[in-house]
């Protein structure tokens, strides 16, 4: 796990760092902590240190503030950094999920590590790595699209044609189901996607779509 070594961040507290990795289903089988209360933590450590970011170094509105803010710490955003860092190899998932490390899991665990860096490090060691990670894509005006179903739903009605959501598949148990969606635009399948709810498999189905469509 050595993968916050390039921030120069080497963190103390091994089996926290190793909790900030343990997804639920795995917890559940193994009776351990889950990175649920860290990702909590996390994901304040992260609004903040954004709201302070946008307050020091621009001069826009509070609405212009939450805006910006919003699109850079949006779960396609987070997973993006999270594969970027390269988190994925150690995340612990149950026998059931294994083949599903998705974007929403991703994105939870960028939030617990920052969770984590915060309780072990401090604000500062937390501050310093979040800006070297988000910042440069702020200065570089990078979009991270948040809702591909709107995105679609756009790219669709410009050539007046129909778009359809249909869930295909259910696997799992009651309480740690899996979605597979596909979405049709004139009855045609253009994407398809898996989620842990029926709302985020619509949305990788659409991300699948859209960038089929953007393409041609």
């Amino acid at each position: 796990m050595n993968f916050l070594e390039k921030y120069g961040i080497h963190i103390k507290n091994k089996d926290l760092l190793l909790q900030a990795l343990t997804h639920t289903s795995y917890a559940n089988e193994h009776n351990v902590l889950s990175y649920e209360r860290l990702e909590y933590l996390g994901d304040a450590v992260l609004q903040l240190i954004m709201s302070e970011y946008f307050y020091l170094n621009t001069n826009y509105p509070e609405g212009e503030m939450s805006k910006k803010r919003a699109s850079f710490v949006c779960e396609n955003a987070l997973y993006e950094y999270a594969k970027e860092i390269g988190y994925a190899p150690f995340v612990r998932v149950g026998n059931g999920q294994l083949s599903d490390v998705n974007v929403t899991i991703l994105a939870d665990i960028f939030e617990s590590i920052l969770g984590v860096i915060y309780l072990d490090q401090g604000m500062e060691v937390a501050k310093k790595y979040i800006y070297e990670i988000i910042v440069p894509d702020i200065k570089n005006n990078k979009h991270f699209l948040s809702d591909y179903k709107s995105a679609l739903q756009e790219l669709v009605q410009t050539d007046q044609k129909t778009l359809t959501y249909e869930v295909i598949k259910e696997s799992g148990p009651a309480h740690d189901k899996t979605f597979t969606v596909e979405v049709k635009i004139d009855d045609m399948v253009y994407g398809k996607g898996t989620g842990k709810s029926k709302k985020e498999a619509e949305q990788m189905a659409a991300k699948d779509a859209y960038q089929k469509q953007a393409k041609q």
